[in-house]
């Protein structure tokens, strides 16, 4: 909203030339972090991230699979099991060590269990938790004290439209609380980090084809998508980019703890 007291503006508006508008998703010259990046979409950001022109630092269990991709696209690969604390300070200590600064965090690590809540047993429980909220929590404040001390960084999580919504009749009570709870996250550590200059958002994806969603590639699961969700069918991974570049950097520069939903309008049913 503009300020039209008789001080004027808050600030000067910033001219739209052409060059400005392409720089407002660029990244030259920014370190990110992205975690679940052995596969699926953390391998998609990862991909994405680096073309916009940063520097990459890509984290998962799978060694093998992270060499792989940091082959391919130039990143630095660093085995790192989010929910394990050793690991969490070893993965931002190598990136400082390599670049001296980290600029983006996306938080894309997360698994899951389905079945009846009834019959879920607590350490499966916990295991999620650790990892989907606990571990990206750890992970977090690690890199948020580093971007206090310049003011600056966008930290990303990778929520869900489940953190909105029920996912039945699909059955998985631990994922959905934790989505929940990083949708909330995410509101709370935006508002909370907002004047130390670091922005926290999410992401929150629909049917997405993933590793998490291979059950839901059967002639049951897809007709229960084309009927219930508005544009009839999952989404794609390369429909996330926009999302992904424009909280990332600088064309979001006044938005912090949103979710931006990329669900092809099953939400706003």
């Amino acid at each position: 909203m503009t300020d039209t007291t008789a001080a004027g503006p808050a600030t000067k508006p910033v001219p739209a030339d052409a060059g400005q508008v392409a720089r407002l998703f660029r990244l030259d010259g920014r370190v990110a972090i992205v975690t679940g990046a052995s596969s699926g979409l953390g391998d998609r950001f990862a991909r994405v991230l680096r073309a916009a022109g940063a520097e990459v630092v890509v984290a998962a269990r799978r060694v093998d699979r992270l060499d792989t991709l940091a082959a391919e696209i130039g990143a630095v690969p660093v085995r790192c099991d989010v929910a394990d604390a050793d690991d969490r300070e070893a993965l931002v200590s190598t990136t400082l060590d390599r670049f001296g600064r980290i600029d983006i965090l996306v938080n894309n690590a997360g698994i899951s269990w389905v079945g009846a809540a009834e019959d879920e047993p607590l350490e499966e429980w916990h295991r999620v938790l650790d990892v989907n909220l606990t571990g990206l929590f750890g992970l977090t404040q690690l890199v948020a004290r580093h971007m206090f001390e310049r003011a600056s960084g966008s930290i990303i999580n990778i929520s869900s439209m489940l953190g909105q919504v029920a996912s039945m009749p699909v059955k998985q009570a631990s994922y959905i609380a934790t989505k929940g709870a990083v949708t909330n996250l995410t509101r709370q550590l935006g508002a909370e980090w907002a004047r130390k200059g670091v922005r926290v958002n999410g992401i929150g994806p629909g049917w997405f084809r993933s590793e998490l969603t291979v059950d839901m590639e059967d002639d049951a699961s897809q007709t229960f998508i084309r009927r219930n969700c508005p544009m009839g069918r999952m989404g794609e991974p390369h429909e996330l980019d926009g999302a992904l570049l424009y909280l990332a950097g600088d064309a979001s520069t006044y938005v912090t703890g949103q979710t931006l939903l990329v669900d092809g309008g099953w939400t706003a049913r």
